[in-house]
């Protein structure tokens, strides 16, 4: 598994492994030996009891947020306001020896902050290969750094996460002393007094402090420091009580906020098990029966095992009196749960191999089958394990591809390969489909607060967790050990080591009870009072409307229009939308997408520039601007353009429309460009054959430019690159070419994936559009030729992240413009048809809508509130949702078609687009 991220925080990515082993003699030793002995995380290996040096004898029921003190807070402003740092020039500012902690190891190294970048300098003696080269190195532009959060490592108050603008994340943890520009050095400092700030805790703190001296740009929550004013100055729990994001997205980012990290295996995201019927052919989600009761733990979901749990808390006694009274001896979330979940998929499956002493454990323990795992919860207070956010996102892990062996179950003598999915799941892709649905159901909208207040809420701790029968093993609470009072270092190492395998419970978000949500009708009713924003376009797919926006030229084919997603101004202030032409005309308009005064809908205002700008050509002759030559920066302060003559990538600033740069690197011309979405790289694409990979240069968080060298040269096409596309987070570059070519490439190493060939026995033709979705979807637009003809068939394929072929579509008519949201593919053809499908198997989703003329360019705004067309003609369509607009000035109170007279600038929503008019 890849460490690449989304932006949801999934990971989807699959890489090479140049170093695989199958195991086979972890296999030989399981079945030579037999069943081995319960792992640590089973409830034979309880109670367990620590040197009652570490045992916090009074543990207040509140414990102080993790954040900086008063007199910190105090010397950081004044050191903020007092510094000038110079911004010419590296300096260094402060290094401090630490740990990278990743799920494979800890890995000791050295930390180095600058005024432009943050280093690590992997100390280990053996430099393993990684992901991202040889040993554990890396060097991050600290203009990137968006997000610092304070965490804990082995239930110390010891480490940070930095998470960038690419998604990419490190969990660093400081045990030891800080050196350089800006720290002391307390590595021999005393054992801390009870109630005192820890070194650790002193150094991770002066890090953070000067990380947020730096200022970088792109750094939010810089006023919140523990996890509980993160979330309260987050806003997250408002968005999710209205509905403005899912429920994914809101488990994903407490578990952020809470100190959940894929990078620590103690420590991993937990989610709920959400359902309860797995033996059903089909999965009716509107029936209430097929879910698990969100209100209860885990361990007594079965409610015959509530008498038992409260018997068992309230006659516990332990005579040494080291060890708390608790419900459960195992914890619902554990590193060994993680790898169970996971074996088999690499580093799980040779850490899960590691902790079994070099061999497989026994078959009839491994995750072999759902409805199975589901049953044991039923069956066993032993096994209180939540589930790993990989189930609602992930299929890959539910099959055994690498073929390890597993062996064979004791009763049924049946061979454990991929994970036996309910009857209702047709493949492991249904069934994250179909799981993630559920997630997203009317009842677990319902309910899921009231699981929320058990992991990260209130009845997490105190009187209400024990009437709520959810107090765990007390080592998995924080407060409730401290190491530094372990003055042995034998039984501080075996300490930490019951802590990082037994499992943590999470930060503590809330001390009341959490909101709960809104219903879809609420929600709907809420958003009608309000009347702020326009509706989603994909919400209402039923109702839409196409309406025309007069642009300075007509009679030219509109090559581009499009509103940048990442303009910086007041909500007040109109967007910048971007129109192109064939013949290099280029327009700046103004554009809100809601404006409650013009019937519902949107504002538009024509360019008001006095005489027209061109972009500096020559370009190719006889083909004129192309579409897939031009790129605009997030920010809407820079174009992108190619198809020029010379083989040059140009780069203008807008609005003025003046030339910038001319760079010259391809040895052809450039026939596509592609931006990600974080705004980090542009990826061109040659007749020579090569994609180039381009860092875009920034000054006081604006875009200013293109670095004057690539920083990768990617090869492998034999035919000019027709088409390309690339997501930074997903560490993905991937172009198309002439010849029906597909190649994956990486971001960071340039390093050669896969290559992908459209199914089919036809001559293949050109790979007309790509697009990736946010999830890593490959969605490919090709032709191809029947042999001994000349017919050419059109189709649209869909590529999982992995280079895995889902679906496939015949089309009808000829694609000339493809773009792809979150769920929906957009498909614009020359025989002037707008195509809305489902993504995930490219069906479709609503009627097509017409157009009068070919569609050249098409485009989703900010929001998803509208679809911007460019056609053949010149002219800009609008589409977006709701009721057709009432007519309220004259001068619109007339057939759009029928008139000569021009509409110079055009409130939208009062003229709407009717294709089926005559002339």
């Amino acid at each position: 598994m890849s460490r690449a991220e989304t932006y949801s925080r999934m990971r989807l990515k699959l890489v090479p492994n140049h170093h695989f082993n199958a195991h086979l003699e972890a296999s030989a030793l399981r079945d030579n030996l037999g069943e081995a002995p319960l792992t640590p995380t089973e409830e034979a290996a309880l109670p367990l009891a620590v040197t009652k040096e570490a045992k916090v004898n009074s543990v207040p029921e509140e414990l102080p947020e993790d954040q900086l003190g008063e007199e910190e807070l105090a010397s950081l402003e004044t050191a903020m306001e007092a510094a000038e740092l110079d911004e010419q020039h590296e300096k260094l500012v402060l290094s401090a020896e630490c740990q990278l902690v990743t799920v494979v190891a800890v890995v000791p190294g050295l930390l180095e902050v600058t005024t432009q970048h943050v280093y690590f300098y992997d100390g280990s003696a053996e430099r393993v290969e990684t992901e991202e080269g040889v040993g554990h190195d890396f060097r991050r532009p600290l203009a990137q750094l968006r997000e610092v959060y304070l965490r804990r490592f082995n239930l110390r108050r010891s480490a940070l996460e930095l998470f960038f603008i690419d998604q990419a994340n490190y969990f660093l943890n400081f045990p030891c002393k800080v050196g350089g520009t800006a720290a002391s050095s307390p590595c021999q400092a005393p054992r801390p007094q009870p109630g005192s700030v820890p070194p650790h805790t002193q150094m991770r703190n002066q890090v953070y402090k000067w990380l947020l001296r730096l200022r970088p740009p792109a750094q939010g929550y810089l006023s919140s420091r523990s996890p509980q004013e993160m979330l309260r100055a987050s806003g997250l729990t408002q968005k999710w009580v209205q509905r403005e994001i899912s429920n994914f997205e809101y488990l994903m980012q407490l578990n952020t906020i809470a100190g959940r990290t894929y990078n620590d295996l103690s420590q991993y995201p937990v989610f709920p098990w959400v359902l309860q019927d797995y033996v059903s052919p089909t999965l009716d989600l509107s029936n209430p029966a097929v879910f698990r009761d969100l209100s209860k733990p885990i361990g007594v979901v079965n409610p015959k095992h509530a008498q038992l749990v409260r018997e068992k808390y309230e006659s516990f006694e332990d005579p040494a009196g080291t060890i708390d009274k608790f419900h459960y001896g195992t914890h619902y979330s554990n590193a060994a749960g993680v790898m169970h979940y996971l074996i088999r998929m690499e580093p799980f499956t040779s850490l899960h191999v590691q902790l079994q002493s070099g061999r497989f454990d026994c078959s009839d323990r491994q995750f072999h089958s759902v409805a199975a795992a589901w049953q044991a919860r039923l069956d066993s207070l032993a096994d209180v394990k939540e589930l790993i956010p990989e189930f609602f996102y992930f299929p890959d892990f539910l099959e055994n591809q690498n073929g390890f062996d597993l062996g064979c179950l004791q009763l049924t003598n049946e061979k454990v390969g991929d994970v036996v999915l309910p009857p209702w799941a047709k493949s492991p892709e249904d069934f994250i489909q179909q799981h993630r649905q559920a997630l997203e159901s009317e009842y677990v909208s319902t309910h899921l607060h009231e699981w929320i207040d058990l992991i990260f809420g209130y009845k997490q701790r105190g009187p209400a967790a024990e009437e709520a029968l959810n107090i765990f093993y007390y080592c998995t609470y924080e407060g409730a050990v401290d190491l530094d009072q372990v003055t042995d270092e034998r039984e501080r190492k075996a300490l930490e080591g019951i802590i990082s395998n037994f499992g943590q419970t999470p930060c503590q978000l809330l001390k009341e009870p959490h909101p709960a949500r809104l219903s879809a009708e609420e929600a709907a009713q809420r958003l009608a009072r309000l009347d702020t924003n326009s509706p989603s376009v994909f919400q209402h797919l039923n109702q839409l409307r196409a309406f025309f926006a007069e642009l300075i030229s007509d009679g030219v084919p509109l090559v581009l229009a499009m509103v940048p997603h990442r303009q910086l101004h007041s909500s007040m202030t109109p967007d910048l939308l971007v129109t192109v032409s064939a013949n290099g005309l280029l327009g700046t308009h103004s554009w809100l997408p809601y404006d409650r005064n013009i019937s519902n809908y949107f504002r538009f205002i024509k360019d008001s520039t006095k005489g027209q700008r061109l972009l500096s050509g020559p370009w190719v002759p006889g083909s004129g601007v192309s579409g897939q030559a031009l790129a605009v920066a997030p920010d809407g302060k820079l174009l992108f353009s190619g198809g020029h003559w010379d083989g040059s990538l140009c780069v203008t600033a807008l609005p003025r429309g003046k030339l910038l740069s001319q760079i010259n690197r391809h040895l052809d011309i450039v026939t596509c460009l592609a931006l990600d979405t974080c705004g980090i790289y542009l990826i061109s694409g040659s007749r020579d054959t090569t994609c180039m990979v381009w860092q875009l240069l920034y000054q006081g968080g604006l875009s200013v430019g293109l670095a004057s060298k690539p920083i990768q040269v990617l090869y492998g096409h034999e035919a000019a690159v027709s088409c390309v596309a690339i997501s930074t987070e997903l560490d993905m570059a991937v172009s198309g070419s002439e010849d029906g070519a597909v190649i994956i490439h990486t971001v960071r190493r340039g390093q050669f994936v896969a290559a992908l060939r459209p199914p089919g026995a036809m001559l293949p033709g050109p790979v007309s559009h790509l697009a990736l979705g946010s999830e890593g979807q490959i969605v490919v637009q090709s032709s191809a030729r029947e042999r001994l003809g000349a017919q050419v068939a059109y189709s649209l394929h869909l590529y999982s992240v992995n280079g895995r072929l889902r679906a496939s579509l015949p089309l009808v008519e000829q694609p000339t413009a493809l773009a792809v949201t979150e769920d929906f593919v957009l498909l614009g053809t020359a025989q002037c048809a707008l195509h809305i499908l489902h993504l995930n198997k490219l069906l479709p989703a609503a009627p097509p809508l017409p157009m009068k003329v070919p569609i050249r360019s098409m485009a989703v705004t900010r929001e998803r509130s509208h679809v911007l067309v460019g056609l053949e003609d010149g002219k800009l369509i609008v589409v977006g949702a709701g009721q057709p607009a009432k007519v309220r000035s004259s001068q619109f109170a007339r057939k759009f078609w029928g008139s000569s007279r021009r509409i110079s600038q055009v409130s939208s929503g009062e003229t709407e687009y009717k294709p089926e008019e005559e002339r």
